[in-house]
């Protein structure tokens, strides 16, 4: 019988063997890829100042973070919601001197001290890579290769990903479609949400046209630049589809422009990515300044629970299993564990070899089918 102190708060919950052994596998596969194009793995503590968390990065809201008094320090700790924050600090200081550009992946568990309606989780597996000391086309073309690879590693099938242009309203502000400063980030906030009506009570009329350049690549970018008369989002319009030749086959892509949310810290180039079988995004990414070095970069970070999803969930493990008897030889069971086998060994009389799981069983030296 379960009781209440055994309950687990809303939002954690135990990985099982089943879903514990399928995430391995698809981290392990994840950074295998990320492994191949040359990105080295980096570890950050699961603790840190929590003005350290919340100064690298725009967007990184401090009140969903899990904090508490250090008892050394007496200052404020928090456990990371977001480990891009840490990669961005590491490149800062500990290998500032590094050649760039410089090339960091990394994977472990953020928490957050209360989750969205959306994610109801509050302690999730975050995987992600990260180029430092570039921002460019080709840097955005090679972060967004790297994360197709790196879900088609894992085994994700009908990739599709969703590209947008954080900074599209104040760049058309300050140029062709001059925006009051204290009325952009209502215009932000309803082109983000597509609302029309929001929009031009917001003084946001001449966006109105934004709202209708999304969709399948192709078809959207021609509406976006023939919406750009003056030419203020040439350059942007061009790397976009740079970026997206890049691509080819291995991905749909789309494009919706005036996508706000989940890139507050991005800067002119931000990317979602979504797959078969997920319920939402598996990750997101794109271009970002790191604040204190002031330093240009480009990553993505992707989310282990969506991406189980696009798996088809926790898979049965098929292994064949071996039962070793009591008094087995041990030198036998070490050199069919060698070979493949996974062995379970019998503590009592009384284990059963077919009720824990086994398909064979340890006959002198010669494993035998049950």
């Amino acid at each position: 019988m379960t009781s209440q102190d055994d309950l687990l708060p809303v939002g954690l919950e135990d990985a099982l063997p089943a879903r514990a052994r399928t995430t391995t596998s698809a981290m392990r596969a994840v950074l295998d890829a990320m492994d191949a194009h040359g990105y080295d793995r980096v570890r950050p503590p699961l603790v840190e100042f929590e003005h350290s968390l919340a100064g690298r990065m725009d967007g990184v809201a401090t009140r969903r973070m899990v904090r508490f008094t250090d008892p050394d320090s007496l200052r404020t700790l928090a456990l990371r919601s977001d480990m891009t924050v840490q990669v961005g600090r590491i490149a800062a200081t500990g290998m500032a001197s590094a050649p760039r550009p410089l090339r960091l992946c990394y994977a472990g568990d953020v928490a957050l001290l209360r989750a969205d309606q959306l994610d109801p989780a509050r302690q999730r597996l975050q995987l992600g890579a990260e180029l430092i000391g570039a921002d460019s086309v080709a840097a955005a073309s090679e972060v967004v290769s790297v994360a197709i690879d790196a879900l088609r590693a894992a085994g994700v099938t009908n990739i599709s990903i969703d590209f947008t242009l954080p900074d599209l309203v104040d760049t058309l502000a300050a140029t062709s479609l001059p925006l009051d400063a204290d009325k952009r980030a209502a215009v932000r906030r309803e082109l983000d949400t597509k609302d029309a009506g929001g929009l031009r009570e917001a003084g946001g009329e001449a966006y109105l046209p934004l709202l209708y350049a999304t969709g399948l690549f192709d078809e959207a970018i021609d509406k976006l630049s023939a919406l750009d008369a003056c030419g203020a989002l040439a350059s942007r319009i061009e790397g976009l589809r740079a970026i997206a030749t890049t691509i080819g086959d291995r991905a749909r892509v789309t494009l919706d422009p005036t996508e706000r949310h989940g890139f507050e810290y991005q800067s002119w180039f931000g990317f979602t990515l979504y797959g078969e079988g997920a319920r939402g995004a598996l990750g997101r990414g794109g271009t970002y300044t790191i604040k204190g070095s002031d330093e240009s970069a480009t990553g993505f970070s992707l989310y282990m629970d969506p991406l189980l999803d696009a798996l088809g969930g926790p898979q049965a493990d098929t292994r064949d299993r071996l039962f070793l008897p009591l008094g087995h030889d041990r030198d036998v069971a070490a050199r069919l564990r060698a070979v493949g086998w996974r062995t379970v060994a019998a503590v009592s009389d009384g284990d059963d070899a077919a009720a824990l799981g086994c398909s064979h069983r340890l006959d002198g030296a010669e494993p035998r089918p049950l």
